[in-house]
């Protein structure tokens, strides 16, 4: 299986940090934050990555190369133009279209099982799976609803049925999912716009021709990385014991 980490980002929330170090490697409890993604995946296998590069993407490579002394296959999408999500997706689509796939977004910490991840994702027949989580600020973010099986009801304002009347429960995207090859013929209708969204553009337009999108709901330890107060956060919680990273 093969896996993206999306760290094309300028890291605008992170910015004086940011200003000369990508967001990839500013450091978190002592690592670059892009460390986490890479032994996450590592852990469960999954060794042929994808990088997609933007600012002060020189430095990234730089410091990963080809992967190697990681045990891992590292390859590059560099992105002259930023992309966004789905036009970064799409730019990938030669490295990731041979199967199932997971991307991961570089701000993030999570002690996630990937094992089960997948086995849930293959279960529904998903098109898309995405991790999920409650979050009292979901609405601030982007929330969307799942029903009792786990199927997405509605993804930021779309709903897949007006007419749905069932149980539901507010979640919000962590930003790791799994995905099948049939999302690249949404992406490639959505090209014309070249710099593109997946949760903003893509997903919602699957919603409406009936995929099959499924949340994943994850309860344990996640947390954003993308601003500096967050960084401080996650440090102080693993230097207190209050999460843990199996992984590490």
């Amino acid at each position: 299986m093969k896996a993206m980490v999306l760290a094309a980002g300028q890291g605008t929330r992170l910015y004086p940090l940011t200003e000369r170090t990508p967001k990839a490697l500013v450091p978190v409890a002592g690592r670059p934050m892009i460390d986490y993604c890479l032994l996450l995946l590592k852990r469960y296998g999954i060794r042929d990555i994808i990088i997609n590069l933007h600012h002060l993407g020189d430095q990234i490579e730089s410091y990963l190369g080809d992967g190697k002394r990681w045990g891992l296959q590292i390859t590059y999408s560099k992105e002259p133009e930023l992309l966004d999500t789905g036009g970064g997706l799409l730019k990938a689509k030669p490295f990731l279209q041979d199967g199932t796939f997971i991307v991961i977004n570089t701000d993030v910490l999570i002690d996630l099982s990937l094992r089960e991840l997948m086995a849930y994702h293959a279960e529904k027949r998903a098109v898309a799976t995405l991790v999920l989580r409650l979050d009292p600020s979901a609405d601030q973010y982007g929330s969307m609803d799942i029903d009792g099986d786990g199927r997405i009801h509605r993804f930021l304002q779309t709903r897949i049925d007006p007419a749905f009347s069932g149980a539901v429960t507010k979640l919000m995207f962590t930003g790791v999912q799994v995905l099948e090859p049939r999302v690249f013929d949404y992406l490639e209708s959505d090209r014309i716009l070249r710099k593109f969204s997946t949760t903003k553009d893509t997903y919602p337009r699957m919603l409406l021709g009936q995929e099959r999108l499924f949340g994943f709901r994850f309860d344990g330890f996640w947390q954003d990385v993308g601003t500096a107060s967050r960084i401080k956060e996650a440090e102080e919680s693993l230097a207190a014991g209050k999460a843990t990273l199996h992984f590490l």
